[in-house]
């Protein structure tokens, strides 16, 4: 029998490269790893080993939280990256049951599970992530690497020219390079020297400033609730606000926020004073009760909300995507920056894997998928700031004041109707679609309204005000019906 003739490789190995090692672009690794012979990751930065401050992360010390919308949009990535979190640490919070939150309508009533999120710091989240990433045969991370420029042509992007931590130029070749460089990204310009211009941007910025502080938890708390008062568009008033997320380590990350003209401040003595000037002073009350853990107070200011149109340019090149961040930022106060990631990434992961990484029009094709829900997100986040008094941006578009008026009486019912918290949930949490709000048996218990007295304190139960006073009466008082 004659033996088979042994001949070379006729395909040339398909790579990708993934400019940005911070959480969307350990997760688009994740997402084309299975789809490519050698995924390289390009961060400008030394990443820590461990849970610990990312350089490029300034905002990772204000609270973070995970909604259900993304946890299962990680999950479809990363099968089993929730089990992996809470071993480490993190938390799984029911909504509405583990929230206690005063919306701008008035507070929730907790009722059994209908969503829920992933508590922790960022640090944890991404740590736990970049780990189980990093661990991939196919992976590789470039460190102290600097993006310089795209390679290839208006037609068809060909890899990634960078910077070596010795200053050398070094180009890494590519069927597919995803910018995941977040707020900083220089997409448009990488764009614009390859002849490709034309892409609309809109900024809409309410002037929020976050400041934030690790508080201890109080012995026998493990299960206490998030604690959130929330500010009100509707008055003209700036917009403040105060959040407890209880994390790992025994701590509470305490997180207060105002916008332009009712910003707090970084000086520690005035944090809880600002925590009780919110609508209601009950975070301020409950931090009264426990042990700041850090002197300094964490300020940011990079809450603008961004968003450039990718899927709208008159031109788009074969081999080149952008995510996350890069496409669209948001104000913090929503949660939704990880969550819209996440979910256009679970795109760009199912398109490579039908059809491959060379496949022509595949770029274009998943930079329209990431579009849907960064709109979501954008007029989500967008139609609430621009109302606070001195915010800069675009005017809402024509319908907007009284599709604000509608959510508002969604949002007034949702505190005393089930059903609506539940349609009102799944929306927020960027699990369904927001087109179950006009559905008939919604709106028709939104015009009826909570059909239930508003609950006048936060709901908090005895047993959580006795652990938060550590034996003494409880900081609110007498707690409020939970039903």
């Amino acid at each position: 029998m004659t033996p088979p003739v042994q001949t070379a490789r006729s395909v040339a190995p398909r790579r990708a490269v993934v400019i940005g090692g911070g959480m969307a672009g350990m997760l688009a690794a994740a997402a084309l790893a299975d789809a490519a012979d050698e995924v390289t990751i390009v961060e400008r930065d030394v990443l820590p080993a461990g849970p610990e401050p990312r350089k490029s992360l300034p905002q990772a010390r204000h609270v973070h939280v995970l909604w259900s919308g993304g946890a299962r949009a990680f999950e479809r990535i990363m099968p089993g990256i929730t089990d992996r979190w809470l071993a480490a640490g993190a938390r799984r919070i029911p909504l509405p049951t583990g929230l206690v939150s005063m919306t701008a309508q008035g507070w929730l009533r907790r009722w059994p599970e209908m969503q829920y999120m992933i508590a922790c710091t960022r640090d944890l989240l991404d740590w736990v992530v970049r780990e189980q990433v990093l661990r991939m045969p196919t992976v590789k991370l470039l460190q102290g690497h600097e993006m310089r420029a795209l390679e290839g042509t208006a037609t068809r992007v060909t890899g990634a020219r960078v910077r070596t931590p010795e200053g050398r130029d070094l180009t890494v070749d590519a069927d597919l390079v995803v910018d995941a460089s977040g707020r900083g990204s220089r997409a448009t310009e990488w764009l614009r020297t390859l002849g490709i211009g034309g892409i609309r941007e809109a900024e809409v910025d309410s002037g929020l400033v976050y400041a934030s502080r690790f508080y201890r938890a109080p012995a026998g708390s493990d299960d206490f609730p998030i604690v959130n008062v929330q500010s009100d568009p509707g008055e003209p008033v700036p917009g403040r606000t105060a959040t407890i997320v209880p994390v790992e380590r025994g701590r509470w990350l305490v997180t207060l926020s105002g916008t332009r003209g009712g910003e707090p401040s970084r000086e520690p003595d005035l944090f809880e004073s600002f925590a009780r000037s919110v609508r209601h002073p009950v975070v301020g009350e409950l931090i009264s009760l426990t042990t700041p853990l850090t002197e300094e107070v964490t300020v940011s200011r990079s809450t603008v909300n961004r968003r450039r149109y990718f899927e709208q340019a008159p031109a788009w090149p074969e081999g080149f995507v952008v995510v996350g961040d890069s496409v669209a930022t948001y104000n913090p106060l929503y949660g939704q920056g990880m969550t819209v990631a996440a979910q256009g990434l679970v795109e760009l992961g199912a398109a490579v894997g039908r059809s491959g990484l060379r496949t022509r029009g595949l770029a274009r094709d998943v930079q329209r998928a990431i579009a849907r829900p960064a709109n979501l997100a954008w007029e989500l986040a967008t139609s609430q700031d621009i109302l606070y008094p001195g915010a800069v941006g675009r005017q809402s578009r024509s319908g907007t004041a009284l599709m604000n008026r509608y959510v508002n009486r969604l949002v007034h019912a949702a505190t005393g109707r089930a059903q609506v918290t539940q349609a009102f949930l799944d929306v927020i949490t960027l699990s369904g679609s927001p087109t179950s709000w006009v559905h008939p048996d919604i709106v028709v218990g939104a015009l009826r309204g909570p059909g239930r007295r508003p609950l006048t304190s936060p709901p908090l139960t005895a047993e959580e005000l006795r652990t938060a006073a550590g034996g003494r009466r409880g900081a609110s008082g007498r707690p409020a019906s939970t039903r």
